[in-house]
């Protein structure tokens, strides 16, 4: 899609609940949409039962890889009047899309590994970047930290941990940080995401790019945590999820 054209009508093509409080939701994919995994889109509800002081348009990470026949964006289910729109929106219906936009994205140089740290929500870009990699059986190393309170909190936990089946290239490390409540069975990783951690499964993995994905208050710590272990700031990207 050129610069020119950024602007579309994208229908709805289905939904379904990926954690508890996650939803995702389907949009058939324009012809020509070109997007590069990690970007966002803008999404706008043309004729809104109900509106807030926030409007009509928010922002969703693309979480489907370009070679998927759809395009799926995910968001936690808050009580929003935008959310509760588009969960009652009939199937079928349509929005008004702009993008893609942004610049997290994959690094060039694939003899680079890849170190994602996400947490929550923020795992949307990042399913869009793993399911691209095993998809073109990407040679690239890639390390994928996936941060949450519950398995049940966990957005897409079972394909990200299958994934590994399909790309010998790519380890998924979920940690729950509140496990005790759960009603699932958890035996691995559990407590923060910390130095401590990262040095338990990257032993073996030399400089790589570190992609720091979650909310703002996540975001700020992990990031001073890279920075305190001596890693480049060049080689630390970040984007924040907001209000999600």
């Amino acid at each position: 899609m050129s610069e020119a054209s950024k602007a579309c009508t994208v229908k709805l093509t289905g939904r379904q609940l990926v954690a508890e409080g996650t939803m995702a939701f389907h949009f058939d994919k324009p012809a020509g949409f070109v997007f590069t995994p990690g970007q966002f889109v803008d999404l706008t509800l043309p004729e809104p039962f109900e509106t807030d002081a926030a409007g009509n348009t928010r922002a969703f990470s693309i979480a489907s890889a370009p070679q998927e026949s759809t395009l799926m964006v995910a968001t936690r289910l808050r009580d929003t009047a935008f959310k509760r729109e588009l969960q009652r929106m009939p199937i079928g219906s349509t929005v008004r899309m702009e993008g893609p936009f942004g610049k997290l994205v994959l690094h060039a140089d694939q003899t680079r590994p890849a170190v994602f740290l996400a947490g929550g929500i923020g795992i949307t870009p990042v399913r869009s970047m793993v399911v691209q990699a095993a998809m073109q059986q990407s040679p690239q190393r890639m390390v994928l930290f996936s941060s949450n309170r519950r398995p049940e909190d966990a957005p897409f936990l079972e394909e990200l941990q299958a994934l590994q089946n399909k790309n010998p290239h790519y380890r998924f490390v979920g940690i729950m940080t509140e496990p005790a409540k759960s009603s699932r069975p958890w035996a691995e990783e559990t407590g923060h995401l910390d130095a401590a951690l990262l040095s338990k499964y990257l032993l073996n993995i030399e400089k790589p790019i570190y992609y720091v994905v979650g909310p703002p208050g996540m975001v700020v710590a992990l990031r001073t945590m890279l920075k305190d272990a001596r890693i480049n700031d060049s080689d630390i990207r970040t984007e924040q999820f907001a209000g999600y």
